[in-house]
């Protein structure tokens, strides 16, 4: 199915569809991960919580944060507890982040907190906005040695040139991992501009044939080191635009050369 943006407001599935995960590529690190394909209904907490890594923390019925009154944030800093809304697009893929990046996905939670201890929950500072920003929205593209210049193509919207005619690189230097559940959640629809926020990380020769489970632990790791010591959020050259249906093997119609050639969507670089 597909919707354009400018014309409506973005809807997502309102049943549970297995179909729907597995015959979309964008899910694919999704469903080779989970056994999603087996789901005949919703995931609740409880097998939520059989599939994530080792962690303290655990999905729980959202119930229990609405009979609590805490702020979300706050309530899953105290009690190392994830309130997840049940038949919820939204919050069952924001789960699957937290099963495949529990460490990233902590640290965001603590330094939400203590922007808030500083400046209060209502203020919304400039940290604050690009944590929820990459949390929501976030692909991290991790760039081997070999394909380190797409970095600088994308942020200077040489799409083309990325998607197109370095095309190869996607497979063998360039790997893109999704971080925002709000980009998963739209992706179950996907629509003509649908655009993420890119994420640059620097990885070894050979990352893109990696096993997932190595792929993720080394980008958990790898994050929580640069969010934590150097402000990559706060970084101008982070978080810049990603259409994410330009990303080759994520969409069936990129296999042509004319779909980015749609200026309204693959937009050129404002220049001052």
């Amino acid at each position: 199915m597909l919707k354009n943006s400018s014309k409506s407001r973005f809807t997502p599935p309102a049943d549970w569809s297995a179909a729907l995960l597995t015959a979309n590529p964008i899910f694919t690190d999704l469903v080779a991960r989970f056994p999603l394909q087996n789901q005949s209904q919703w995931p609740e907490p409880a097998q939520l919580n059989h599939w994530r890594s080792n962690t303290d923390f655990s999905f729980v019925e959202n119930a229990l944060l609405e009979q609590d009154g805490r702020y979300y944030e706050d309530f899953i800093f105290a009690t190392r507890q994830i309130p997840t809304r049940a038949a919820n697009w939204h919050d069952f893929f924001g789960a699957l982040i937290w099963c495949l990046l529990p460490r990233s996905k902590a640290l965001l939670n603590q330094m939400h907190i203590a922007e808030i201890a500083q400046y209060g929950q209502k203020q919304r500072t400039p940290l604050r906005n690009k944590l929820t920003l990459f949390d929501e929205c976030g692909v991290v593209l991790c760039l081997e040695p070999s394909a380190v210049a797409h970095a600088g193509l994308l942020r200077d919207h040489q799409w083309q040139q990325s998607f197109w005619l370095q095309r190869a690189d996607w497979w063998q230097g360039v790997r893109p991992l999704i971080f925002g559940h709000a980009i998963y959640e739209m992706a179950a629809v996907p629509f003509i501009g649908l655009t993420a926020k890119a994420l640059f990380i620097e990885v070894p020769t050979g990352f893109s044939q990696w096993s997932l489970t190595d792929a993720y632990t080394f980008l958990d790791e790898k994050l929580l080191l640069q969010i934590a010591n150097n402000h990559l959020l706060l970084d101008n050259l982070q978080l810049t635009p990603l259409p994410l249906l330009g990303v080759p093997g994520w969409y069936a119609a990129n296999q042509q050369a004319e779909f980015y050639a749609n200026t309204d969507y693959f937009r050129p670089r404002r220049r001052p």
